[in-house]
Protein backbone atom coordinates (compact mmCIF):
# COMPACT_ATOMS: atom_id res chain seq x y z
CA UNK A 1 0.00 0.00 0.00
CA UNK A 2 1.42 3.66 -0.33
CA UNK A 3 1.73 6.60 1.84
CA UNK A 4 -1.56 7.62 0.28
CA UNK A 5 -3.44 4.67 1.56
CA UNK A 6 -2.00 3.53 4.67
CA UNK A 7 -2.40 7.09 5.81
CA UNK A 8 -6.14 7.27 6.20
CA UNK A 9 -6.36 3.20 6.83
CA UNK A 10 -4.59 3.48 10.20
CA UNK A 11 -6.04 7.27 10.91
CA UNK A 12 -9.38 5.23 10.44
CA UNK A 13 -8.74 1.94 12.58
CA UNK A 14 -6.83 4.81 15.59
CA UNK A 15 -9.40 7.41 15.74
CA UNK A 16 -12.36 5.72 16.31
CA UNK A 17 -10.70 3.49 19.50
CA UNK A 18 -9.22 6.12 21.02
CA UNK A 19 -12.58 7.94 21.79
CA UNK A 20 -13.88 4.71 23.15
CA UNK A 21 -10.45 4.98 25.31
CA UNK A 22 -11.18 8.03 26.67
CA UNK A 23 -14.40 7.25 27.48
CA UNK A 24 -13.23 4.65 29.35
CA UNK A 25 -10.78 6.13 31.25
CA UNK A 26 -13.30 8.61 32.22
CA UNK A 27 -15.84 6.22 32.97
CA UNK A 28 -13.91 3.65 34.79
CA UNK A 29 -10.62 4.87 36.12
CA UNK A 30 -11.53 8.47 37.38
CA UNK A 31 -9.87 10.26 33.77
CA UNK A 32 -6.51 8.26 34.73
CA UNK A 33 -4.97 7.12 31.51
CA UNK A 34 -4.45 3.20 31.47
CA UNK A 35 -3.55 0.76 29.39
CA UNK A 36 -6.33 -1.51 28.89
CA UNK A 37 -5.68 -4.95 26.46
CA UNK A 38 -7.43 -5.05 23.26
CA UNK A 39 -9.97 -7.12 25.01
CA UNK A 40 -11.00 -4.96 27.59
CA UNK A 41 -11.30 -2.27 25.10
CA UNK A 42 -13.39 -4.01 22.78
CA UNK A 43 -15.50 -5.44 25.61
CA UNK A 44 -16.24 -1.63 26.70
CA UNK A 45 -17.37 -0.79 23.14
CA UNK A 46 -21.08 -0.82 23.94
CA UNK A 47 -24.21 -1.76 21.51
CA UNK A 48 -26.54 1.02 20.68
CA UNK A 49 -29.70 1.54 22.85
CA UNK A 50 -32.91 2.28 21.55
CA UNK A 51 -32.99 5.44 23.84
CA UNK A 52 -29.42 6.32 22.28
CA UNK A 53 -30.82 5.93 18.96
CA UNK A 54 -33.67 7.05 19.39
CA UNK A 55 -32.35 10.97 20.66
CA UNK A 56 -29.72 10.89 18.14
CA UNK A 57 -31.81 10.29 15.24
CA UNK A 58 -34.48 12.77 16.90
CA UNK A 59 -31.13 15.42 17.40
CA UNK A 60 -30.17 15.10 13.43
CA UNK A 61 -33.94 15.09 12.19
CA UNK A 62 -34.12 18.31 14.18
CA UNK A 63 -31.16 19.88 12.62
CA UNK A 64 -31.87 19.32 9.21
CA UNK A 65 -35.68 20.77 9.57
CA UNK A 66 -33.82 23.94 10.97
CA UNK A 67 -31.02 24.40 8.33
CA UNK A 68 -33.85 23.99 5.75
CA UNK A 69 -36.79 25.96 7.20
CA UNK A 70 -35.34 28.70 10.32
CA UNK A 71 -35.66 31.77 9.11
CA UNK A 72 -32.19 33.17 7.69
CA UNK A 73 -30.61 35.59 4.90
CA UNK A 74 -29.16 33.60 1.92
CA UNK A 75 -25.51 33.98 1.20
CA UNK A 76 -23.17 33.27 -1.90
CA UNK A 77 -19.98 31.36 -1.37
CA UNK A 78 -16.52 31.98 -2.33
CA UNK A 79 -16.19 31.60 -6.16
CA UNK A 80 -15.64 27.65 -7.55
CA UNK A 81 -13.71 26.61 -10.13
CA UNK A 82 -15.89 27.49 -12.97
CA UNK A 83 -16.71 30.52 -11.48
CA UNK A 84 -20.14 29.99 -10.27
CA UNK A 85 -21.33 30.46 -5.99
CA UNK A 86 -23.05 28.29 -4.73
CA UNK A 87 -26.17 29.79 -2.30
CA UNK A 88 -26.30 28.86 1.47
CA UNK A 89 -28.68 29.31 4.24
CA UNK A 90 -27.05 31.17 6.87
CA UNK A 91 -30.00 30.35 9.56
CA UNK A 92 -27.10 28.90 12.46
CA UNK A 93 -27.51 31.36 14.83
CA UNK A 94 -31.82 31.28 14.78
CA UNK A 95 -31.07 27.01 15.12
CA UNK A 96 -28.70 27.70 17.58
CA UNK A 97 -30.80 29.24 19.92
CA UNK A 98 -33.87 27.05 19.20
CA UNK A 99 -32.28 23.84 19.84
CA UNK A 100 -30.89 24.90 23.40
CA UNK A 101 -34.51 26.37 24.54
CA UNK A 102 -35.66 22.84 22.68
CA UNK A 103 -33.55 21.05 25.03
CA UNK A 104 -34.17 22.98 28.26
CA UNK A 105 -37.72 22.76 28.09
CA UNK A 106 -37.27 18.91 27.36
CA UNK A 107 -35.58 18.43 30.19
CA UNK A 108 -36.86 20.36 32.79
CA UNK A 109 -40.69 18.83 31.71
CA UNK A 110 -38.90 15.63 31.92
CA UNK A 111 -39.39 14.05 28.34
CA UNK A 112 -35.60 13.91 28.25
CA UNK A 113 -33.54 12.86 31.62
CA UNK A 114 -31.27 16.45 32.02
CA UNK A 115 -28.34 14.31 32.79
CA UNK A 116 -29.23 11.38 29.58
CA UNK A 117 -25.56 12.53 27.99
CA UNK A 118 -23.63 10.73 31.38
CA UNK A 119 -26.17 8.08 31.48
CA UNK A 120 -25.73 7.49 27.15
CA UNK A 121 -22.36 8.92 26.84
CA UNK A 122 -21.15 5.27 25.24
CA UNK A 123 -23.83 4.04 23.00
CA UNK A 124 -24.42 7.46 21.83
CA UNK A 125 -20.79 7.57 20.55
CA UNK A 126 -21.02 4.00 19.01
CA UNK A 127 -24.60 5.70 17.04
CA UNK A 128 -22.63 8.91 16.08
CA UNK A 129 -19.61 6.62 14.58
CA UNK A 130 -22.13 4.32 12.62
CA UNK A 131 -23.99 7.25 11.46
CA UNK A 132 -20.70 8.83 10.06
CA UNK A 133 -19.29 5.59 8.44
CA UNK A 134 -22.47 5.38 6.80
CA UNK A 135 -22.63 8.84 5.77
CA UNK A 136 -19.46 8.49 4.33
CA UNK A 137 -19.87 5.24 2.66
CA UNK A 138 -23.15 7.12 1.13
CA UNK A 139 -20.83 9.72 -0.21
CA UNK A 140 -18.44 7.39 -1.75
CA UNK A 141 -21.20 5.93 -3.95
CA UNK A 142 -22.15 9.13 -4.40
CA UNK A 143 -18.92 9.97 -6.14
CA UNK A 144 -18.89 6.64 -8.30
CA UNK A 145 -21.86 7.50 -9.57
CA UNK A 146 -20.60 10.72 -10.59
CA UNK A 147 -17.63 9.29 -11.82
CA UNK A 148 -15.00 11.02 -9.34
CA UNK A 149 -13.69 8.53 -7.57
CA UNK A 150 -10.22 7.46 -8.65
CA UNK A 151 -8.29 3.89 -7.95
CA UNK A 152 -7.65 4.16 -4.37
CA UNK A 153 -11.04 3.71 -2.65
CA UNK A 154 -9.06 3.42 1.02
CA UNK A 155 -8.39 7.26 0.10
CA UNK A 156 -11.58 8.34 -1.80
CA UNK A 157 -13.44 7.14 1.28
CA UNK A 158 -11.41 8.81 3.86
CA UNK A 159 -10.73 12.36 2.23
CA UNK A 160 -14.19 12.24 -0.13
CA UNK A 161 -14.43 12.61 -4.05
CA UNK A 162 -16.99 15.77 -4.05
CA UNK A 163 -16.25 19.37 -2.65
CA UNK A 164 -20.20 20.27 -2.42
CA UNK A 165 -22.41 17.40 -2.09
CA UNK A 166 -25.71 18.44 -2.13
CA UNK A 167 -28.90 16.59 -2.11
CA UNK A 168 -31.80 18.54 -3.51
CA UNK A 169 -29.91 21.67 -2.64
CA UNK A 170 -29.19 20.47 0.92
CA UNK A 171 -25.21 20.88 1.42
CA UNK A 172 -24.02 17.89 3.33
CA UNK A 173 -20.67 19.37 4.35
CA UNK A 174 -22.10 22.82 5.22
CA UNK A 175 -24.52 21.41 7.58
CA UNK A 176 -22.46 18.57 9.17
CA UNK A 177 -19.34 21.48 9.80
CA UNK A 178 -21.52 23.24 12.00
CA UNK A 179 -25.28 21.86 12.34
CA UNK A 180 -25.22 18.52 14.67
CA UNK A 181 -21.47 18.14 16.42
CA UNK A 182 -20.92 21.89 17.33
CA UNK A 183 -24.44 22.22 19.14
CA UNK A 184 -24.34 19.33 20.14
CA UNK A 185 -21.30 19.68 22.09
CA UNK A 186 -23.19 22.89 24.15
CA UNK A 187 -25.73 20.38 24.87
CA UNK A 188 -24.06 17.46 26.25
CA UNK A 189 -21.75 20.17 28.38
CA UNK A 190 -25.06 21.21 29.70
CA UNK A 191 -26.28 18.02 31.17
CA UNK A 192 -22.74 16.73 32.27
CA UNK A 193 -23.65 19.99 34.74
CA UNK A 194 -27.20 18.42 35.35
CA UNK A 195 -25.58 14.93 35.74
CA UNK A 196 -23.33 16.33 38.07
CA UNK A 197 -25.89 18.24 40.16
CA UNK A 198 -28.02 14.63 40.45
CA UNK A 199 -25.04 13.08 41.84
CA UNK A 200 -23.78 15.41 43.96
CA UNK A 201 -26.44 18.52 44.54
CA UNK A 202 -24.23 20.75 43.15
CA UNK A 203 -22.74 22.18 40.18
CA UNK A 204 -19.21 23.60 41.09
CA UNK A 205 -17.26 26.59 39.74
CA UNK A 206 -15.14 24.55 37.84
CA UNK A 207 -17.89 23.08 35.43
CA UNK A 208 -19.89 26.24 35.37
CA UNK A 209 -16.80 27.56 34.09
CA UNK A 210 -16.43 24.96 31.68
CA UNK A 211 -19.81 25.48 30.16
CA UNK A 212 -19.72 29.16 30.08
CA UNK A 213 -16.24 29.11 27.84
CA UNK A 214 -17.24 26.48 25.97
CA UNK A 215 -21.02 28.00 25.10
CA UNK A 216 -19.42 31.85 24.22
CA UNK A 217 -17.22 29.82 21.97
CA UNK A 218 -19.77 27.93 19.79
CA UNK A 219 -22.23 31.27 20.42
CA UNK A 220 -20.02 33.30 18.54
CA UNK A 221 -19.09 30.57 15.88
CA UNK A 222 -22.74 31.16 14.69
CA UNK A 223 -23.24 34.65 15.29
CA UNK A 224 -20.52 34.98 12.78
CA UNK A 225 -21.09 31.65 10.34
CA UNK A 226 -20.72 34.02 7.40
CA UNK A 227 -16.73 33.54 8.27
CA UNK A 228 -18.02 29.23 7.77
CA UNK A 229 -18.03 29.86 4.06
CA UNK A 230 -14.12 31.00 4.10
CA UNK A 231 -12.37 28.62 5.72
CA UNK A 232 -10.85 26.09 4.45
CA UNK A 233 -13.39 22.77 5.26
CA UNK A 234 -15.15 24.44 2.97
CA UNK A 235 -13.48 26.20 0.69
CA UNK A 236 -10.75 23.61 -0.47
CA UNK A 237 -11.57 19.80 1.67
CA UNK A 238 -13.65 17.23 -0.40
CA UNK A 239 -16.36 15.25 2.12
CA UNK A 240 -15.84 12.09 3.18
CA UNK A 241 -14.88 10.60 6.37
CA UNK A 242 -12.28 12.90 7.78
CA UNK A 243 -14.56 15.63 7.83
CA UNK A 244 -17.89 13.71 8.68
CA UNK A 245 -16.51 11.55 11.34
CA UNK A 246 -14.24 14.70 12.90
CA UNK A 247 -18.52 16.80 12.62
CA UNK A 248 -20.42 14.21 14.32
CA UNK A 249 -18.06 12.15 16.42
CA UNK A 250 -15.04 14.19 17.51
CA UNK A 251 -16.02 17.29 18.62
CA UNK A 252 -19.12 16.43 20.55
CA UNK A 253 -17.21 13.40 22.31
CA UNK A 254 -13.70 14.48 22.62
CA UNK A 255 -14.31 18.24 23.19
CA UNK A 256 -16.66 17.90 26.26
CA UNK A 257 -13.89 15.42 28.13
CA UNK A 258 -13.60 18.27 30.81
CA UNK A 259 -17.10 18.53 31.40
CA UNK A 260 -17.63 14.64 31.72
CA UNK A 261 -14.71 14.38 33.37
CA UNK A 262 -15.70 17.35 35.99
CA UNK A 263 -19.12 15.72 36.95
CA UNK A 264 -17.77 13.27 39.58
CA UNK A 265 -14.75 15.79 40.28
CA UNK A 266 -16.23 18.74 42.93
CA UNK A 267 -13.23 20.07 43.92
CA UNK A 268 -13.54 23.71 44.83
CA UNK A 269 -11.56 27.17 42.77
CA UNK A 270 -10.20 29.71 44.66
CA UNK A 271 -11.61 33.10 43.85
CA UNK A 272 -7.95 34.31 42.40
CA UNK A 273 -8.19 30.79 40.76
CA UNK A 274 -11.38 31.60 39.03
CA UNK A 275 -10.93 35.18 38.09
CA UNK A 276 -7.23 34.18 36.33
CA UNK A 277 -9.14 31.58 34.45
CA UNK A 278 -11.74 33.75 33.34
CA UNK A 279 -8.82 36.69 32.56
CA UNK A 280 -7.22 33.54 30.48
CA UNK A 281 -10.58 32.95 28.23
CA UNK A 282 -11.13 36.01 27.81
CA UNK A 283 -7.81 37.80 26.83
CA UNK A 284 -7.77 34.38 24.67
CA UNK A 285 -11.18 35.44 23.12
CA UNK A 286 -10.11 38.90 22.31
CA UNK A 287 -7.15 38.22 20.91
CA UNK A 288 -9.11 35.63 18.77
CA UNK A 289 -12.23 37.52 17.68
CA UNK A 290 -10.72 40.62 17.31
CA UNK A 291 -7.74 39.36 15.23
CA UNK A 292 -10.38 38.01 12.62
CA UNK A 293 -12.77 40.69 12.26
CA UNK A 294 -9.62 43.18 11.82
CA UNK A 295 -8.75 40.57 8.80
CA UNK A 296 -11.89 40.30 7.57
CA UNK A 297 -12.94 44.31 7.07
CA UNK A 298 -9.53 44.43 5.79
CA UNK A 299 -10.48 42.34 2.61
CA UNK A 300 -13.66 44.02 2.29
CA UNK A 301 -12.31 47.75 2.76
CA UNK A 302 -8.34 47.94 2.77
CA UNK A 303 -8.41 51.66 3.09
CA UNK A 304 -10.21 51.13 5.97
CA UNK A 305 -8.05 51.84 9.34
CA UNK A 306 -5.94 49.81 11.30
CA UNK A 307 -6.01 50.78 15.01
CA UNK A 308 -6.15 54.04 14.07
CA UNK A 309 -3.82 54.26 11.08
CA UNK A 310 -3.94 53.30 7.33
CA UNK A 311 -3.19 49.93 6.95
CA UNK A 312 0.48 48.79 5.84
CA UNK A 313 0.85 45.49 3.51
CA UNK A 314 2.10 43.84 0.55
CA UNK A 315 0.94 43.67 -2.59
CA UNK A 316 1.33 40.98 -4.38
CA UNK A 317 1.94 39.88 -8.07
CA UNK A 318 -1.04 38.26 -8.36
CA UNK A 319 -3.35 40.73 -6.82
CA UNK A 320 -3.54 39.78 -2.93
CA UNK A 321 -3.09 42.56 -0.51
CA UNK A 322 -0.96 40.63 2.67
CA UNK A 323 -2.00 42.56 5.93
CA UNK A 324 1.15 43.60 7.97
CA UNK A 325 0.04 46.32 10.66
CA UNK A 326 -2.84 45.86 13.48
CA UNK A 327 -2.82 42.08 14.81
CA UNK A 328 -1.70 40.79 11.94
CA UNK A 329 1.89 42.58 12.04
CA UNK A 330 2.57 41.06 15.23
CA UNK A 331 2.25 37.54 14.36
CA UNK A 332 1.41 35.88 10.80
CA UNK A 333 -1.75 33.46 13.15
CA UNK A 334 -1.80 35.65 15.92
CA UNK A 335 -5.46 34.34 15.99
CA UNK A 336 -4.60 30.85 16.86
CA UNK A 337 -2.91 32.36 20.17
CA UNK A 338 -6.18 33.53 20.84
CA UNK A 339 -7.08 29.63 20.36
CA UNK A 340 -4.62 28.12 21.94
CA UNK A 341 -5.43 30.67 25.42
CA UNK A 342 -8.94 30.08 25.42
CA UNK A 343 -8.17 26.15 25.12
CA UNK A 344 -6.07 26.63 28.12
CA UNK A 345 -8.55 28.22 29.85
CA UNK A 346 -10.91 25.09 29.67
CA UNK A 347 -8.80 22.54 30.59
CA UNK A 348 -7.43 24.11 34.06
CA UNK A 349 -10.41 24.72 35.32
CA UNK A 350 -10.18 20.35 36.10
CA UNK A 351 -7.22 20.78 37.96
CA UNK A 352 -3.91 19.08 37.67
CA UNK A 353 -4.30 15.62 38.58
CA UNK A 354 -4.69 13.91 35.66
CA UNK A 355 -3.50 14.99 31.89
CA UNK A 356 -6.38 13.37 29.87
CA UNK A 357 -8.87 16.87 30.87
CA UNK A 358 -5.78 18.91 28.98
CA UNK A 359 -5.97 16.90 25.71
CA UNK A 360 -7.86 19.39 24.19
CA UNK A 361 -4.75 21.83 24.68
CA UNK A 362 -1.85 19.28 23.72
CA UNK A 363 -4.57 18.14 20.22
CA UNK A 364 -5.16 22.12 19.53
CA UNK A 365 -1.42 22.81 19.53
CA UNK A 366 -0.64 19.92 17.19
CA UNK A 367 -3.79 20.73 14.89
CA UNK A 368 -3.05 24.90 15.06
CA UNK A 369 0.81 24.18 14.25
CA UNK A 370 0.19 22.02 11.31
CA UNK A 371 -2.66 24.23 10.13
CA UNK A 372 -0.16 27.30 9.81
CA UNK A 373 2.68 24.99 8.09
CA UNK A 374 -0.11 24.22 5.40
CA UNK A 375 -1.44 27.87 4.96
CA UNK A 376 2.48 28.88 4.73
CA UNK A 377 3.42 26.25 1.99
CA UNK A 378 -0.03 27.18 0.53
CA UNK A 379 0.93 30.91 0.46
CA UNK A 380 4.12 29.96 -0.68
CA UNK A 381 3.60 28.48 -3.51
CA UNK A 382 0.71 31.27 -4.62
CA UNK A 383 2.99 34.23 -4.18
CA UNK A 384 6.65 33.22 -4.44
CA UNK A 385 9.22 36.16 -3.46
CA UNK A 386 6.00 38.29 -2.32
CA UNK A 387 5.70 36.10 1.05
CA UNK A 388 8.88 35.67 1.34
CA UNK A 389 8.99 39.06 1.64
CA UNK A 390 5.77 39.16 4.01
CA UNK A 391 7.68 36.61 6.39
CA UNK A 392 10.34 38.97 6.55
CA UNK A 393 7.81 41.87 7.69
CA UNK A 394 5.77 39.51 9.73
CA UNK A 395 8.86 37.20 11.65
CA UNK A 396 6.47 35.11 14.42
CA UNK A 397 3.86 32.43 13.08
CA UNK A 398 1.49 32.13 16.15
CA UNK A 399 3.70 32.79 19.32
CA UNK A 400 5.64 36.11 19.27
CA UNK A 401 9.02 35.86 20.59
CA UNK A 402 8.78 32.31 20.35
CA UNK A 403 7.59 30.73 17.48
Amino acid sequence: MSRRTLGPLGLMLVLPPLTYYFWLCLRDHDGALVAPSLGELIHNVPAPTPRALALYGAWLASQIVLQLWAPGRVQAGVPLADGSRLPYRLNGWVSFWVSLAAALVAGAAGVIPAGVAFDEFGPLLTTANLIAGALALGLYAQGRRAGSTTRDPIHDYFMGTTLNPRLRGFDLKYFCESRPGLILWVLFDLSLAAAQYERHGTVTTAMLLVNAFQFLYVADYFFHEEAILTTWDIKHEKFGWMLAWGDLVWVPFTYTIQAYYLVDHTHALSPAATAGMVALNMAGYAIFRASNIQKHRFRRDPTRPVWGRPPEYIRTAVGSLLLTSGWWGIARHLNYLGDLAMALAWCLPTGLEHPLPYFYFAYMIVLLVHRERRDHDVCRAKYGADWDAYCRKVRWRIVPGVY
